[in-house]
């Protein structure tokens, strides 16, 4: 690394506390978010990200620095913000974590020039790496939860939209999109902004109906392209690759189109007929097939289910439904969505049991 400074001639003592103290500011942050990379995403290339980022760190602290410490005489450790003391979910904690990361490795980064040139230049160059870091994780956490997700509640105006979300995503609904053709952009906004703080509190994920635009305006966790809407290139230049992005199919030739361009899931259907896409004809229960056997991403099959006919969509391949009216119309939307859930939990588990089953003979 080169040698340090010499502190009595070039800079203060106060310089070596600063040093020490965002070192450990830094390399706390890390391990905080490492653990989270480690047992919640299992994600070995995150987690050695960290471990990686810490290390290099590490070198960075040397005795000379840790010797400068003075906690007794440090004022800051009697300081504290009413945000510190509240974490409700995982996201607070991560995005917690690699801002207070961040912003130790810009400290290091100024400060560290006066301490050793070549720090400023390494440090910054963590810096980077950090940021990038947030954006994988952000990304890698949107598909987990895209992956876990059964039920897709598309929305369609109502007086009461506000109320029936809440009460889905209270039933355990954790993937919600946003979908208003008739409103002008000011309502939409607004009521993508109220849906959005909802969904994030019941730590959902929440996406926009055709839009790009206002995707970014509202900090959607993604964008439902339908196939008259932007190429999905387009949409990832804006959105950047953390956010979701989804496209509608209605028969196999879309379907392959969507997932070579790099969809994150697509939606197949429609399997009946429904209002929502008057003069569509369905795609039916064949296309449901096909998709089960060939699609490599998640998606969703969409169009006049409701709980009359979910066993027979379940039963052609799919494992994961989307609805509108089955739950917006429904008198208590939160037992609608509930039942939902519950079905296929309970035929994703008889499909197991048979899957294994034929196994068993097969052998």
């Amino acid at each position: 690394m080169g040698e340090p400074t010499n502190w009595g001639t070039f800079a203060p003592p106060a310089l070596g506390r600063i040093l020490d103290a965002n070192l450990d500011r830094a390399r706390e942050g890390l391990r905080i978010v490492e653990e989270w990379c480690r047992f919640g995403l299992e994600s070995s290339a995150l987690t050695n990200e960290c471990k990686e980022l810490r290390q290099a760190l590490a070198s960075w602290h040397t005795a000379e620095l840790r010797e400068a410490r003075d906690t007794p005489g440090d004022p800051g450790t009697e300081l504290t913000h009413p945000q510190e003391r509240e974490r409700t979910n995982i996201e607070q904690v991560l995005i917690a974590n690699l801002c207070r990361t961040q912003e130790a490795l810009r400290v290091l980064e100024e400060y560290g020039k006066l301490y050793q040139p070549k720090m400023g230049d390494a440090l910054k160059q963590m810096r980077y790496r950090a940021y990038a870091l947030e954006s994988q994780l952000l990304a890698k956490g949107r598909q987990q939860k895209l992956q876990q997700a059964p039920l897709y509640l598309v929305t369609s105006p109502n007086d009461d939209l506000l109320g029936i979300v809440e009460k889905a995503l209270q039933g355990g609904l954790t993937l919600v999109q946003y979908r208003d053709k008739d409103a002008d952009d000011i309502t939409r906004i607004e009521r993508a902004s109220a849906i959005r703080q909802l969904c994030h509190r019941y730590r959902a994920l929440f996406i926009i109906n055709d839009r790009v635009d206002l995707a970014l305006a509202v900090d959607a966790d993604g964008v439902h392209l339908g196939q008259q809407d932007v190429p999905i290139s387009f949409a990832r230049k804006l959105l950047g690759a953390s956010r979701i992005i989804g496209r509608s199919t209605t028969n196999p030739q879309e379907m392959k189109q969507a997932i070579d361009e790099g969809a994150d899931y697509i939606g197949v259907g429609p399997v009946y007929e429904t209002p929502t896409k008057a003069g569509k004809a369905p795609a039916g229960l064949e296309y449901i097939r096909h998709a089960a056997a060939n699609s490599p991403i998640p998606w969703f099959a969409i169009g006049g289910i409701d709980m009359n006919n979910i066993h027979s969509v379940f039963s052609a391949g799919a494992r994961r439904v989307a609805v509108v009216r089955a739950i917006v119309q429904a008198e208590q939307p939160m037992l609608a969505t509930q039942y939902f859930l519950s079905q296929l939990a309970w035929l994703d588990t008889m499909g197991q049991i048979e899957g294994t089953q034929s196994e068993s003979d097969r052998g």
